[in-house]
């Protein structure tokens, strides 16, 4: 299934394992799968630390689905949102998940969506396990995309975090190598990216960027080039 025929679009977060200053930003990404009819928030909101949610529920028309933590040491949270994602994809109505959650516990749980061929964002923190970051169709640093939003972002971080990425060199790199070339050397830019997709979970919106090619311009070892029609074309020069 492609992105540009998704529409229904399901948003659940794991509410003990996010924070809700990233509910607006979250939603602005994730507008572009579709429209985000389904908006769940799962946790014990009769607890202390999970207070925050009360006001932004409503604001963002989140339903809260209350989860009491009927034993210690057990998490009846991940349960019920396991459940209703999997009642979600066998009902049929659904064509892409977002899950807010820095919880590896769901690795299992976007291996199975993704064997349906359903696209799932993952949004959490740096820290989340490298296993839940893979299986996801983008994973995207949620600390990341906050600062993002900011009106006062620190100047050059972006470079800064790209340019000293190594796996992000490498993965870049190798994305282009197997890209189709004109004899010039160019590669379409969307190919690129798509290749860099499919090889893992990268998202530009991790390295403070906002898009693909923002992040190839601040590249010194890469030309970029616009040709008729709005098509991005890169170069490797070195």
């Amino acid at each position: 299934m492609s992105d540009q025929t998704l529409k229904n679009i399901a948003l659940l977060i794991d509410a003990d394992n996010t924070t809700p200053q990233g509910i607006d930003p979250v939603l602005t990404v994730m507008a572009e799968l579709g429209q985000v009819n389904i908006r769940r928030a799962y946790g014990n909101f009769a607890k202390d630390n999970l207070a925050r949610w009360d006001k932004i529920t409503n604001k963002f028309g989140i339903r809260p689905q209350q989860q009491f933590d009927v034993s210690k040491g057990k998490n009846a949270t991940d349960m019920a949102m396991t459940i209703d994602a999997i009642d979600l994809l066998y009902q049929g109505k659904v064509d892409g998940f977002g899950l807010m959650t820095s919880d590896s516990d769901f690795t299992p749980l976007v291996t199975r969506l993704r064997q349906d061929g359903i696209v799932v964002y993952g949004f959490g923190e740096n820290k989340t396990p490298a296993a839940f970051k893979a299986v996801c169709t983008r994973f995207i640093d949620i600390s990341q995309l906050i600062a993002n939003t900011r009106d006062d972002p620190e100047d050059g971080y972006a470079d800064r975090r790209a340019t000293d990425d190594d796996d992000l060199m490498d993965l870049i790199g190798a994305a282009f190598k197997e890209a189709d070339r004109d004899e010039n050397g160019f590669a379409r830019l969307q190919q690129v990216g798509q290749i860099a997709g499919n090889r893992s979970s990268f998202d530009v919106r991790n390295y403070g960027y906002k898009n693909l090619s923002e992040l190839f311009e601040s590249l010194a070892n890469f030309k970029i080039e616009r040709r008729d029609g709005n098509q991005v074309y890169v170069k490797r020069m070195r």
